[in-house]
């Protein structure tokens, strides 16, 4: 299978074959003809899997040419909204297509001269699109596709009322592509009430992380945590590494922390500017910064290649959380290492987790760590040392 027998036309090929795409993914190499026939379609498969292309390459084949605001997409982030924009950028190479970028954190004006320009695909967050539809910048009333990606994100960050609103405002009369990592039954009322028989793709179980990373917990008492995540990090060979924070709060003091201690660290969270957001990106994925500390934010679908570790210095109190977090490492068949740290108050989000993806994580103490008392290190016992091998694999730059 290549996009050459996908269905997709000449430009669209050519865009991938310029970014050097050689075979589809699954994902991709089902999606694609389906949404070329114009029929609804929910798509659901694990993060990494390519499923920006599988929906962006068959709406510039569908598009063509220059008209006017065809297509919608939704996405629950700016750091997301901005990744399609540069996909749709990538992908229109060929054609006269023109994307608008809408997100929050930056001044209307530049928005309002891209939208005069009457941008084929809007891709926006949902607040921002809102606030644009009520000033009359934009008009939805002839969107002929509407993506709804990351829907499960949406859904959890609260933002369905909006999502609603504006699927009200589109054309009925269009094509509605759901995609997600992960399907939950609330998620339900909406396919019915915003989809047309949708047909349903799943590109593996939806619990499942990347059967190329590597876990381990690190039990330890509350009092430790910030010691011991110091100490992981000065004894882990990483390339890169993100940690993950359940609070802006805890992002912030780790992060200033880690700067303190000399470690090339950038913290990103919902409460940083927009300039701050894009620029922790930036560094973080070019190399100049090691480790980034984030909340959530950096959960879901960014595309940034070469995270050899993720460290949870909060076990997530949603399950699919932690596959979420851990999908950040061990990408395109990559080997990856994702270590959590965990206090007895978190067992319970510990079960849940060994639970959704059914398998046992092992228990792990670091070597010659000074820790205090906790009933968990006797889980640890007779795991100690196993972890030596599996951080050693990484060579530090």
């Amino acid at each position: 299978m290549s996009f050459c027998n996908l269905g997709l036309g000449e430009d669209a090929v050519h865009a991938a074959q310029r970014l050097r795409y050689l075979d589809p993914t699954p994902i991709q190499a089902q999606a694609i003809p389906v949404i070329i026939s114009g029929k609804d379609l929910i798509g659901s498969a694990q993060t990494g899997t390519g499923k920006t292309a599988a929906f962006i390459l068959p709406i510039v084949s569908q598009l063509k040419k220059h008209s006017h605001t065809r297509c919608l997409v939704l996405e629950p982030t700016r750091e997301l909204a901005a990744q399609v924009k540069e996909a749709s950028d990538d992908f229109t190479f060929f054609t006269n297509l023109r994307s608008s970028l809408l997100h929050g954190g930056v001044k209307y004006d530049r928005q309002h001269q891209e939208l005069a320009q009457r941008p084929d695909i809007v891709i926006a967050t949902p607040g921002r699109l809102l606030d644009h539809i009520e000033n009359g910048a934009v008009k939805l009333d002839k969107i002929e596709v509407l993506v709804l990606d990351e829907a499960d994100r949406m859904l959890d960050m609260g933002f369905m009322p909006d999502v609603r609103r504006i699927i009200n405002y589109c054309n009925t009369n269009r094509q509605t592509l759901l995609f997600s990592a992960t399907i939950p039954p609330r998620l339900a009322d909406l396919i019915g009430w915003a989809m047309k028989e949708p047909l349903t793709i799943e590109i593996g179980r939806r619990s499942n992380p990347a059967e190329t990373v590597q876990h381990v917990l690190y039990p330890v008492a509350m009092n430790q945590k910030d010691e011991l995540l110091m100490a992981l990090l000065d004894r882990t060979n990483y390339e890169s590494v993100i940690v993950f924070s359940r609070t802006k709060v805890g992002a912030d003091i780790f992060g200033h922390a880690l700067q303190a201690k000399g470690h090339k660290a950038e913290v990103i969270h919902s409460d940083r500017s927009q300039g701050q957001r894009t620029k922790a990106l930036e560094l973080f994925r070019s190399g100049e910064v090691e480790v980034l500390v984030a909340t959530d934010i950096a959960a879901r679908g960014l595309d940034i290649e070469g995270v050899s570790h993720v460290i949870n210095y909060d076990v997530p109190e949603n399950p699919e959380d932690y596959v979420h977090r851990i999908g950040r490492t061990g990408r395109a068949n990559r080997t990856g290492d994702a270590l959590t740290i965990f206090t007895a108050p978190e067992q319970q989000y510990v079960t849940a987790i060994e639970y959704l993806i059914n398998k046992p994580l092992p228990r792990v103490k670091l070597d010659n760590f000074n820790y205090t008392y906790t009933t968990l290190l006797q889980e640890a016992a007779g795991n100690d040392g196993r972890r030596k091998g599996a951080s050693s694999r990484r060579k530090r730059r």
